[in-house]
């Protein structure tokens, strides 16, 4: 069973400052404690075909895990795709952002995981629990944000 889970948030910034925290995936040990760390290929913008390779901790387990940015239009959008091998991989995930007329930015967050092998097992377990903490997740990004 795949799925999806989002949570949408209002940060307290200008797009083009909130745009540029999320476009640098090396920022999501700021709002996600289970990214244990992260590097990005090639240095230099993050544009279409970017890479971040990351360590992270679900559920008592550590997995490597690499996302290649497949679609980023500034300042509104980025979308990756997990190419990594892991039990559970968020296929797709994304960030749609919106300016509101007070100023601030309305994010938009999703991901669409899906189970491989034995994952297919787990995966409505790692949906509960995501969709469970996407609120909390989406105030962890507009905190993070704001705090920069």
């Amino acid at each position: 069973m795949a799925g999806q889970f989002e949570a949408t948030v209002e940060v307290g910034r200008p797009i083009e400052e909130v745009f540029e925290f999320l476009a640098d995936g090396r920022n999501d040990p700021k709002f996600s404690p289970r990214v244990l760390e992260i590097v990005k290929t090639p240095d230099g913008p993050t544009t279409k075909g970017t890479v971040f390779k990351s360590t992270v901790k679900d559920a008592g387990m550590t997995t490597k895990r690499e996302f290649r940015i497949a679609e980023i239009v500034v300042p509104t959008k980025i979308r990756w795709n997990e190419t990594s091998n892991n039990i559970v991989t968020a296929t797709e995930g994304g960030y749609d952002l919106e300016s509101t007329p007070e100023g601030t930015t309305r994010v938009r967050i999703y991901n669409h995981l899906e189970g491989h092998g034995v994952g297919k097992l787990l995966v409505g377990l790692a949906l509960s629990a995501a969709r469970k903490d996407a609120d909390a997740f989406g105030q962890r990004i507009k905190a993070a944000v704001e705090a920069s």
